[in-house]
């Protein structure tokens, strides 16, 4: 009988576990984010290549935060700095406390592109993500 509900809660918790990562890495044309001091959350995202995509940001963080998604194969050096502003494929910014909802056609090259905060020091400070495009249907 233990094995039996042994068995039973490790089926449950794989099932949850398989549950997490299928929704986590599942294309969405929507994405809802909170940016914080100095962190974005979720920080991972995966979209299709060309589609329209609807972004809610929220800025729950105390000081200005911008979500900026660098252009297909580069990437912020050590610090975001005017240099980088040739390399920006999209960038919203928003406020202490300020929240709104935007839109952007999603990169149609397909891998990996790096999201950083422009704030200065705020990218310094680790705030960053990935965002993984994946080829149209």
């Amino acid at each position: 009988m233990k094995k039996f509900i042994s068995a039973i809660v490790l089926l449950g918790s794989l099932s949850l576990a398989i549950t997490a990562c299928v929704s986590v890495n599942s294309p969405s044309s929507s994405l809802n984010i909170s940016m914080t001091d100095f962190t974005f959350n979720p920080n991972i995202y995966t979209i299709r290549a060309g589609e329209t995509i609807i972004l809610e940001l929220v800025n729950n963080g105390a000081v200005e935060h911008e979500f900026v998604i660098m252009k297909f194969n580069t990437e912020v050096g050590d610090n975001f700095g005017d240099d980088d502003q040739e390399n920006i494929y999209w960038e919203a910014e928003l406020g202490s406390g300020e929240s709104g909802t935007f839109s952007f056609t999603a990169p149609s090259d397909p891998g990996e592109y790096q999201i950083v905060c422009g704030t200065e020091g705020h990218y310094l400070a680790g705030m960053s993500g990935s965002l993984t495009i994946v080829a149209s249907e």
